[in-house]
């Protein structure tokens, strides 16, 4: 279902940390590159920690609680959240708890395929889609997007057919939404994705790390939801919409023909999540939405904001506003700044993206930018960019 909009009392959450109290951060984003340089790169947003999760992790602190993660809360709550936001029945008796997002999809496509296989993927796409798999022993094959960013059913039937010619099990990685660009597969993609699946044999793992994170009018369609997904799996946590890389948690989740691979997962020996993990994010799914309903619309006027600032600052770049994410793909080849745009901006202008070429085949000439950030930090980041463009 499309997302509705919602009227909140609740404080923009981009605007309230300051400058000075996100440079104050220890974590990744702040504290990667030197002071002087704007951070628009990693998925970590510039927020301050929605209420209900601040309450649930103080007690747990205060208590000591300070445990084994147990229950079946998580994947309940899950269930809760899928059925308010996005009209989808999903039993918590379809899911099993894990360590990560990451974890989640590399755990399920080395149990669907054998080393050596072959892996599915899309690019450009995120970047840890190629480097653990790669680790764990499974070969990469590509079906690039268009340049519309959107799937190739073409391209993906072609990838399809030469991983399982020989008559080896192979497995797709779709990411739902993509990241980078922020597209939102429709109901007809993704049936025409399961209907090529099934007439190849392969098997279908969707990272959907990304769902909560759509804007008004657009629609997240789960894989597992739509007709011939019922063999595939989808990762999801509550991670990227509420800010919690640092305490993380994933939950699996297997379509109705998947169930007895669940189990046989679920039954193996396999990283779990944290308890905080598994704290936050219940209460995120349980008590976070009216956050995530202050979040959206301004996330919402910086994908807007950053169009005007490109051209604006960087007539030239070519900008396809994403349908969901905060992470934005900007097309940086008629500018002539070579192969990675990425090094040319943190060099001359101080501001810190995401390399394209890290994301595969199509990634070249490109950046990733992360929007979920002061729009007076959008700002100004742009206008360095665009000034380091002119550089005599």
């Amino acid at each position: 279902m499309p997302v509705p909009a919602v009227e909140t009392s609740l404080p923009d959450p981009l605007t309230t940390p300051t400058l000075a109290q996100l440079r104050e951060r220890t974590s990744a984003k702040w504290r990667r590159y030197d002071p002087d340089v704007l951070p628009l790169w990693v998925a970590e947003m510039d927020v301050e920690l929605a209420e209900p999760i601040r309450e649930v992790l103080e007690r747990a602190i205060t208590t000591g609680d300070m445990g084994y993660a147990s229950g079946t809360a998580y994947t309940e709550a899950l269930a809760g959240f899928a059925a308010r936001r996005w009209g989808w029945d999903v039993s918590p008796g379809q899911m099993t708890t894990v360590a990560d997002v990451i974890t989640g999809y590399t755990d399920i496509l080395c149990l669907l395929t054998e080393p050596g296989g072959q892996i599915v993927v899309n690019p450009p796409v995120y970047p840890p889609f190629y480097s653990y798999l790669k680790a764990a022993g499974r070969r990469i094959a590509e079906a690039p997007l268009g340049e519309d960013l959107r799937l190739d059913l073409g391209a993906l039937e072609e990838a399809f057919r030469s991983a399982t010619e020989g008559g080896e099990a192979a497995a797709y990685l779709l990411c739902n939404p993509h990241n980078p660009g922020g597209t939102a597969h429709t109901r007809a993609e993704l049936e025409g994705v399961a209907a090529l699946a099934e007439r190849y044999g392969v098997r279908v793992v969707a990272d959907e790390i990304h769902a909560p994170l759509f804007y008004e009018g657009e629609t997240f369609v789960p894989y597992l939801s739509v007709a011939g997904g019922e063999r595939g799996f989808s990762v999801m946590a509550a991670s990227k919409a509420w800010n919690l890389a640092g305490i993380p948690a994933a939950i699996v989740i297997g379509g109705a023909k998947a169930q007895d691979d669940l189990a046989h997962y679920g039954n193996s020996a396999h990283h779990g999540p944290t308890h905080f993990g598994t704290l936050a994010q219940t209460a995120a799914y349980e008590h976070g939405e009216p956050w995530l309903d202050a979040l959206l619309p301004s996330l919402d006027r910086n994908r807007r904001l950053l169009a005007t600032l490109i051209e604006e600052h960087l007539p030239g770049a070519r900008y396809t506003m994403p349908a969901a994410t905060y992470l934005t793909w900007i097309d940086c080849r008629e500018l002539d700044l070579g192969v990675d745009p990425a090094a040319h901006f943190l060099e001359h202008a101080r501001v810190a993206l995401n390399s394209g070429p890290t994301f595969g085949t199509g990634g070249a000439g490109h950046v990733r930018v992360n929007i979920a950030t002061h729009p007076d930090v959008l700002t100004e980041a742009v206008r360095r960019m665009g000034a380091s463009t002119h550089r005599g």
